[in-house]
């Protein structure tokens, strides 16, 4: 895979999950009853894919906790457009490479990259502006937030898995079923305390959005992104994905007209964060020639 084909594909994967958010707002399930079923009918289609066990015991167990994760990382990801808007929860999902620069480092045992703070530094100014502007959606960008931490975690796990021979459409199948318990766990719970949704059940058009969901968002999305973990480090793709915010936010505007309702020192807080991903590259640059 040449470098630039590369690109292509990493930019084609933070394309289609910025339309994530925008199918969660159209879809009108629950947060865990989403990714329930998002989960189940890409877990299917995958079994069907794959015709049999094609990963180790070990990568089996492993993709089997990720999955615990992604489904929470997903499950707050829809809870925070609910709480908030579409735009908000994906400005505060692009804290993702502040996370990843964390999670990554503690799994190489190294220190985070010199570049990679003075990133850092300058998205949390942003995101603190953007609380202040949007108080009124404190509770969802901080669900955002949250969801970004564990959107940190699995991309590096599966960095680990892909580069010692996991098969990534395997790796995805395994995860998909991982999410689907915690998801059901969560509902447990959720009927435990007495808490019902009597929408868990489908209808109308969200069965369109829940096919588009599963087969285009999820599995061919996501065995897309686990290959290109081969080539890219789980930092690198997560800058990539802060710029899922540039999309959503357009498509919000021009679906739901969420301009309207936002301050506009939101979207300076927001173009800040874009601005920090491009100048990642360049400061990347100077670091590698500075250790040489």
């Amino acid at each position: 895979m040449t470098e630039n084909k590369s690109y292509l594909k990493l930019h084609l994967f933070v394309l289609i999950i910025a339309s994530t958010a925008i199918l969660g707002e159209l879809i009108s399930l629950p947060p865990q009853s989403l990714v329930i079923w998002r989960t189940g009918i890409a877990a299917i289609v995958l079994g069907i894919w794959l015709k049999g066990n094609i990963i180790s015991f070990q990568f089996k167990r492993l993709a089997l906790i990720t999955g615990l994760i992604l489904g929470a990382h997903w499950m707050t990801f829809f809870a925070a457009v609910n709480l908030a808007n579409v735009s908000i929860c994906l400005t505060g999902i692009a804290t993702t490479s502040l996370f990843t620069a964390a999670t990554e480092a503690l799994q190489e045992k190294r220190l985070p990259h010199k570049h990679e703070i003075w990133i850092g530094l300058l998205i949390i100014p942003s995101i603190i502006l953007i609380a202040g502007v949007e108080s009124g959606y404190l509770l969802g960008l901080l669900c955002a937030i949250f969801s970004a931490l564990l959107s940190s975690i699995f991309p590096v796990i599966n960095k680990s898995m892909v580069r010692k021979g996991a098969n990534a459409e395997a790796i995805t199948f395994y995860e998909m079923l991982g999410a689907m318990v915690a998801c059901a766990l969560i509902s447990i719970i959720f009927l435990i305390n007495g808490s019902t949704h009597s929408n868990f059940t489908p209808s109308g058009l969200d069965w369109l959005w829940l096919t588009i969901l599963a087969l285009i968002c999820t599995v061919f999305a996501y065995s897309i992104y686990n290959n290109l973990l081969k080539t890219f480090s789980a930092y690198e793709t997560s800058l990539a994905i802060n710029f899922e915010p540039v999309y959503g936010i357009i498509l919000a505007a021009v679906l739901f007209h969420e301009h309207q309702q936002l301050h506009p020192l939101f979207f300076i807080g927001a173009a800040t964060i874009v601005l920090a991903n491009l100048l990642n590259p360049i400061l990347a640059k100077r670091f590698r020639h500075s250790i040489k």
